[in-house]
């Protein structure tokens, strides 16, 4: 078949065999650990499932690929084993690598403890404030590492400066691109050198598997791969396949994720409980121009602030469309609080430098009824509202 075009139909068709395994329209589950290989034929594959290439996986690399623009791809057992198998494909003992200072969790911790402890020397710089990275360079700097859009206040870095930046000193570029997905942002062709995702946040999109994915330059994607291998970070072919599934409608969940996520977070600035709201189609958020040049779309999490740890609580324990659990990126609407989820491995300092107060909420917006859920948000928030000097005042005639 020809090659698709439109990312509307590549998240359908990109990747698939010119003959397909006995005719299927939908790539089977080839539950195999071990194929057929007798080492005679030239370039024969040793096809074997820790490997990560069975027939499921090379339908997923392809497509993967294709999608973000990239060279090579892999998909992983996690998003966390995407992250490390691509850092520890780049960095040795001796190495340091820059890397933004709101990570998420996970990662922050993976960077400050494991790789410190494999002799990784790392420093955090601000992704909108890169003018302090020159000071932060070292003759062993390998590697400068970022996030498309933060968790949770969905901040955008400066993501040309950082490309440039790398450029110039001859640095691994690597971007987690979770939050915008290739329908959003397109981290690779602006000079990125790898991009990776949780797959089991927006790409699958059902909040019913684990899987992650590193995509870009093939010689970069190949260390990543033997990594890969000797740390046993390999998918299963069912999750391949749930995860094939799971991409064909990614363009359109994206675009219902866009238009919900901003009309909530509009309808939330004027909230009397609410006392900041961060979602960079705002007009007032700090990074909204530069993410109207760089995005399409900002994707399904919001975050906003009611001010004291309880009122986070009272939220959380009032909602009653959404439900109260971490992740994020399905077709339901969870809440969160970072603090206790994302954020939960920092310490109250580390939060509060990187703005992450007690009182905030996350939201990951699902694809429902945008009225439905803030009528959900609006009951909840009323609460506050009821329960204020303030608003007892104003009711009094």
């Amino acid at each position: 078949m020809s090659q698709p075009r439109k990312l509307d139909t590549q998240v359908i068709h990109a990747g698939t065999p010119a003959t397909r395994l006995a005719g299927a329209v939908v790539t089977p589950i080839v539950q195999s650990a071990t194929f057929d290989f007798t080492g005679e034929l030239q370039d024969e594959p040793l096809r074997y499932i820790r490997y990560s290439n069975t027939p499921n996986h090379d339908v997923l690399h392809k497509r993967l690929a294709v999608l973000e623009q990239g060279e090579d791809a892999l998909v992983t057992a996690s998003g966390m084993a995407a992250i490390a198998s691509g850092l520890l494909g780049v960095l040795s003992a001796g190495d340091h690598v820059l890397v933004q200072d709101t990570l998420y969790g996970g990662t922050a911790t993976l960077v400050a403890e494991e790789m410190a402890r494999l002799g990784i020397a790392s420093d955090r710089f601000d992704g909108r404030q890169i003018s302090q990275l020159d000071a932060l360079l070292r003759p062993e700097t390998r590697v400068i590492y970022t996030e498309a859009l933060t968790n949770p206040l969905v901040q955008i870095a400066d993501h040309e400066g950082i490309v440039a930046f790398a450029r110039r000193h001859d640095l691994v570029a690597m971007i987690d691109a979770t939050f915008a997905t290739p329908v959003n942002f397109r981290p690779l062709p602006l000079g990125y050198d790898l991009a990776m995702h949780s797959a089991t946040k927006y790409l699958n999109g059902h909040s019913d598997i684990v899987a992650g994915v590193v995509v870009g330059r093939a010689d970069l994607i190949a260390s990543a791969r033997k990594r890969m291998k000797h740390f046993g970070g390999s998918l299963d072919p069912h999750t391949c396949f749930l995860l094939e599934r799971g991409l064909k409608t990614l363009v359109l969940r994206m675009a219902r994720h866009n238009h919900s996520a901003e009309r909530i977070a509009r309808h939330l600035v004027d909230h009397t409980a609410v006392l900041e709201v961060h979602y960079p189609a705002l007009e007032d958020h700090p990074d909204h121009a530069r993410g109207k040049r760089l995005f399409s779309g900002f994707g399904g999490v919001l975050a906003f602030d009611v001010g004291t740890g309880e009122a986070a609580a009272t939220i959380l324990a009032n909602l009653q469309l959404a439900t109260a659990a971490p992740s994020l990126g399905g077709v339901e609407t969870l809440a969160s609080r970072p603090m206790l989820t994302s954020q939960a491995a920092l310490s109250a300092a580390e939060r509060a430098a990187v703005g992450v107060s007690d009182g905030l909420v996350r939201l990951s917006i699902g694809i429902e009824d945008a009225d439905e859920l803030i009528e959900d948000l609006d009951q909840a928030l009323a609460l506050l509202v009821d329960a204020t000097p303030h608003a007892e005042a104003c009711a009094t005639p």
